[in-house]
């Protein structure tokens, strides 16, 4: 099925009519028109941010990953950052937040829980 249009930088959904189709990354963006938010266990608010570079790579020239900007508490501005390692890596940009998109909220979840995790093993 092709991709509807949508925004730069906001993830493709196939059919936001399905019934959950805001469970995917992709699919809550193209719903709410804006990010998921997440409570960390750290007691921080975040949301989610999908990221696309080029690579050296030939074969796969884009990656993908994830940035989850931390809000201050009363949510007045953004006070930090964290990041996942390189999720996947594509031929194409389209391809890379096809992929990303397709994200489940609770995987995104889990991978903020482990971006958690590893700042707090740098850190302590």
């Amino acid at each position: 099925m092709p991709d509807q249009p949508h925004p730069p930088g906001s993830p493709p959904i196939s059919d936001t009519s399905l019934p959950g189709a805001d469970a995917t990354l992709g699919g809550y963006v193209s719903l709410h028109k804006r990010p998921p938010a997440f409570q960390g266990s750290d007691g921080h608010p975040y949301t989610v941010s999908l990221e696309v570079e080029k690579t050296p790579n030939l074969l796969a020239p884009y990656s993908g990953f994830l940035v989850f900007p931390r809000w201050a508490e009363t949510g007045v501005g953004i006070v930090g950052h964290l990041v996942t390692p390189i999720l996947l890596e594509k031929a194409s940009r389209a391809g890379v937040e096809e992929s990303l998109g397709r994200l489940t909220l609770l995987e995104v979840q889990r991978l903020l829980e482990e971006a958690i995790q590893r700042f707090h093993d740098e850190t302590n």
